[in-house]
């Protein structure tokens, strides 16, 4: 689109953006042009070639060092310096050696990050449980590739994938790697790209290969059968839950709870923890430890130190005497990373596009995959042997009368006519005529005659074979399948995360011993929370928000107050307002779905603060319907930190109100009518998703659009809506005032 010029001010057209052209004329141009034309193409390449996994697990940058390392032959041979080999990878990846060597480290053995590592390594490549232990550099440190790596590159070289130029035109590098099992669910892979990111733990080799062995077998598999669970490299207990395992496996989204494992030394009276979640670190555990026995949460710890070395990770944990370990552990598990939630979300590329998939779904499409290389690989080594048959059947006949071959080469005045006389006298091709010019005088005897013939038959043998597999999808089946076997049978391993199963003990709420103190508590429209003691309340001045956020909610509360947070999911999640630490009205706050760890989709929709349960929870609908849920309902005997069916998800919500008793209440439609009611014409229901009852009449198009509790002052303003029974249709609003306009 060409770029109009104007001489208009830049502040008269806001949605235009000004650049300076070579002759000093300001050039003005839509913004949603520019993020077109410059932001976009940026953001599809972050997506597609840099940052999420492809169906092989590999993102670009993996392939490119891996591919690299296989031409240096590094397959079989000796260990090479990293340096060297980050070098020759700038040939496929010029984005900077600090960039490639860092993708090494991660792929390393030494790093400890991959269940199945791709690169051998010696020398100080760090460690991916902790923040400090930095890595050498790689003029120190050698490396070579791993013997799994074999199974990544089998028969590369048959045209099993497609190759594309590099970014110079100077070689080509493959597009995918022809994996022979699914790698990309037996390592982890975590990437964060433009408006969506990647999350993908790791699965036990075994389990997986097997799971793909029964799903080829029958589309119908129970995967969980064999594949009870993520299986990470640190190892630790995952806590099983049955129905969040098979979500993770029918969507690809969920959450796994991993916890420390650690044992008891009682002649050092010192707890050891050898094993941590994969999302956490030694210094992170350390740092909140510290944090909490500074700030008197935890009492019974005398000192912390790392005692990591070349024999593995531990934390050593001094306790008092007298302290009970499992009791301080279980307290522990509940208050630090120790005990930790790891997020999946199985987006992944296919055919250019990202997808988000379960387990079922990867699967097949890694089989699918894995089909179209086989089927190529086949028709490679088909074409091949029928080439070679050709020259052989061409051979035959000349086999046939050696005599007259060599009558037609010794009569051929000019070598150049040596092929074409062959051609006429033999009634053969250019090519047989090429290959049979080309043999040897001391190959023209019977035992090489005889050789070349039973050559021809197992060729013939071999093409025939060869056609029914690629016309018989069952065989090609039966060659994943062997393959699969052989993957197991050479690189399966232990599982090394093992499975604890929760019970109300282990997350029964240990003695609270958290300061009390007053606090005013502040919640936006946007998700911003605030904590603020009275004191720095007085003293503070205007309160800081974001652009077009406004207070949604402003109570007087205690540092103990338990918060509910209802997302638009219908789940609430559930929190103290000691967790949040002591801030001022001068910053924005914390964003409660980073704090609480919201799902991506998942945005905050009302806070509920409270100490006892008791009241109501009044939740309004579009159509019409109202609920009454008592609080009680979602106060639980163990301390969980989500609450699922939160309230009913059958029609949009409108408004969620917290009533301490029964309050005033008032509603308006889309089409301009009000009602006004008390919350005691609704009986309360104990189940939290109840769907309410019908408290306004609306007719075919008609939706609630507002509703808010009414202060005595409103009530006797808009008396005239006031009804004792409902549902009724209500009546056309007139001079009300918008409720969002109104102060807390």
């Amino acid at each position: 689109m060409p770029k109009k010029r104007s001489s208009t001010p830049k502040s008269a057209k806001p949605k235009q953006n000004a650049y300076i052209a070579g002759s000093g004329e300001v050039v003005e141009e839509h913004i949603t042009d520019t993020l077109v034309t410059n932001y976009m193409p940026y953001a599809v390449s972050v997506i597609v070639s840099r940052a999420l996994p492809e169906i092989d697990g590999f993102k670009p940058s993996h392939r490119k060092l891996l591919y690299t390392m296989y031409k240096m032959g590094l397959l079989n041979g000796n260990k090479t310096k990293s340096a060297n080999i980050v070098g020759q990878t700038m040939k496929l990846n010029p984005h900077g050696d600090q960039a490639i060597y860092d993708t090494m480290v991660r792929l390393a053995r030494g790093n400890e990050a991959l269940l199945h590592p791709y690169v051998e390594s010696k020398g100080n490549f760090g460690k991916a449980y902790s923040r400090d232990m930095a890595y050498a550099a790689p003029r120190y440190t050698e490396a070579k590739l791993e013997p799994i790596c074999a199974e990544l590159f089998r028969d590369i070289d048959k045209e099993t994938v497609d190759f594309v130029p590099n970014y110079d035109n100077e070689t080509t590098e493959p597009t995918l790697f022809p994996t022979t099992f699914p790698n990309i669910l037996v390592n982890n892979n975590m990437g964060i790209a433009v408006s969506m990111a990647s999350n993908v733990c790791s699965f036990n080799l075994k389990e997986i290969c097997e799971a793909t062995i029964g799903l080829i077998k029958n589309p119908d598999f129970n995967i969980s059968s064999v594949v009870k669970g993520p299986d990470f490299p640190g190892g630790g207990f995952i806590i099983y839950d049955e129905a969040e395992m098979e979500k993770i496996f029918r969507t690809g989204r969920g959450q796994v709870k991993v916890r420390s494992k650690y044992n008891y030394d009682k002649d050092d009276n010192c707890i050891e923890i050898t094993e941590i979640p994969p999302t956490t670190t030694i210094e992170q555990i350390k740092d909140k430890i510290v944090e909490l026995a500074k700030n008197g949460k935890v009492r019974e710890i005398n000192y912390i130190r790392d005692e990591s070395d070349l024999n593995g990770l531990k934390i050593a944990i001094d306790l008092k005497r007298g302290t009970d370990p499992d009791a301080l552990m279980k307290k522990l598990y509940r208050m630090t990373p120790l005990q930790d939630t790891y997020s999946c979300n199985f987006n992944i590329l296919i055919a250019g596009y990202p997808k988000v998939m379960g387990v079922y779904e990867i699967l097949t499409e890694w089989t699918a995959f894995r089909r179209g290389c086989v089927e190529r690989r086949v028709y490679f080594e088909l074409t091949k042997k029928k080439d070679k048959l050709h020259l052989l059947y061409g051979l035959k006949k000349i086999l046939l009368d050696i005599d007259k071959a060599v009558k037609i080469v010794r009569e051929t005045e000019e070598e150049s006519e040596v092929v074409p006389n062959l051609m006429i006298g033999f009634g053969i091709d250019e090519i047989q005529a090429e290959y049979v010019a080309e043999i040897k005088l001391r190959h023209l005897n019977r035992e090489y005659i005889v050789n070349r013939i039973s050559e021809t038959e197992q060729l013939e043998k071999d093409i025939k074979e060869m056609q029914d597999t690629l016309n018989d999808r069952r065989k090609i089946y039966e060659i994943i399948i062997s393959e699969l076997k052989e993957v197991i049978k050479k690189y399966s391993q232990p599982r090394r995360s093992m499975f604890c199963f929760p019970d109300d003990e282990e997350e029964s709420i240990v003695e609270d011993d958290t300061p009390d103190y007053p606090v005013n508590l502040f919640f936006t429209k946007e998700g911003y929370f605030k904590k603020i003691t009275p004191q720095s309340l007085r003293m503070s001045g205007e309160q800081k928000l974001k652009e077009g956020d406004s207070i949604e909610c402003a109570v007087e509360a205690t540092n103990k107050t338990e918060l509910l947070f209802f997302t638009d999911k219908a789940r609430v999640y559930k929190t103290t307002a000691a967790e949040f630490p002591d801030t001022k009205a001068s910053v924005m706050g914390e964003y409660v779905p980073v704090k609480l760890s919201f799902e991506s989709d998942e945005n905050v929709f009302a806070m509920v603060p409270t100490t006892d349960y008791e009241g109501f929870l009044i939740a309004v609908f579009e159509n019409g319907k109202t609920a009454k849920i008592p609080l009680s309902s979602y106060a639980t005997k163990t301390n969980r930190k989500r609450l699922t069916s939160a309230y009913s998800d059958k029609s949009p919500l409108v408004k969620l109100i917290y009533v301490r008793d029964n309050a005033d209440i008032a509603l308006i439609s889309s089409r301009g009518r009000m009602v006004i009611f008390n919350t005691a014409l609704i009986l309360p229901k104990a189940a939290r998703d109840t769907i309410g009852v019908q408290t306004m009449t609306l007719k075919s198009g008609a939706k609630v659009e507002k509703a808010w509790v009414l202060t005595p002052e409103e009530l006797e303003k808009y008396s005239r809506y006031y009804v004792k029974n409902v549902p009724v249709t209500g009546l056309i609003a007139k001079g009300v005032d918008d409720p969002d306009q109104l102060t807390l």
